[in-house]
């Protein structure tokens, strides 16, 4: 029997998860999280087999849920279950020690067989996402990344360097480098360009 704890914020579509597992006579889901935090707790306290987790959720998302299931040791196995088919997710979630990425639009049967796959120390990653994510590099480092990330939610300067300690003056470095290096205009083109294509 593979255990499973399912993350994902949205009640409707983790309660339908849940269910469509359960169907599966080796599967058994034995908890469900509602964020990152949560997931990361649950996680401790079950020991599943297989963590099956969204990118976007409150608190902690599924990268950083991952970067630090990896952190505590080789178990769970994770697999990220998403809507973004954006190349840079899947490079970072493999990165962060994904062993599987799927889109939520998968037929159900390939979820599951995802699962036994990742379970048994496979890989389980969508096709043509994998061959589109090893086109383009994410050009943004992970302060970068920070930086711009809090600017396209339109925090000012001041508040940025207060959040992440550090000196508006070096803000401003690190927004202008990222500017410059994604080729936009201003602060929030820079933050959307970069959500489009994953790397934030």
């Amino acid at each position: 029997m593979i255990r499973i704890l399912v993350a994902e914020d949205q009640a409707m579509v983790q309660g339908a998860l849940a269910a469509l597992l359960e169907t599966e006579s080796d599967l058994q889901v034995v908890a469900l999280a509602d964020d990152g935090d949560d997931a990361l707790a649950l996680a401790a306290e079950h020991d599943p087999d297989v963590v099956v987790t969204d990118i976007e959720m409150p608190h902690r998302t599924g990268l950083e849920l991952a970067t630090e299931l990896k952190r505590r040791g080789p178990r769970p196995r994770i697999l990220i279950l998403t809507t973004f088919a954006r190349p840079g997710y899947l490079r970072r979630a493999l990165e962060a020690g994904a062993s599987g990425y799927l889109l939520k639009d998968s037929p159900a049967e390939e979820l599951a067989e995802a699962i036994r796959q990742v379970h048994a120390g496979g890989r389980a990653i969508d096709p043509e996402l994998a061959a589109e994510a090893w086109g383009e590099s994410d050009p943004l480092t992970d302060r970068e990344r920070q930086v711009v990330r809090l600017a396209g939610e339109g925090m000012t300067g001041a508040k940025i360097a207060a959040e992440l300690h550090l000196s508006e003056g070096t803000v401003r470095n690190y927004l202008s480098e990222a500017i410059n290096k994604l080729g936009a205009s201003n602060r929030i083109e820079a933050a959307r360009l970069a959500r489009r294509r994953g790397w934030l």
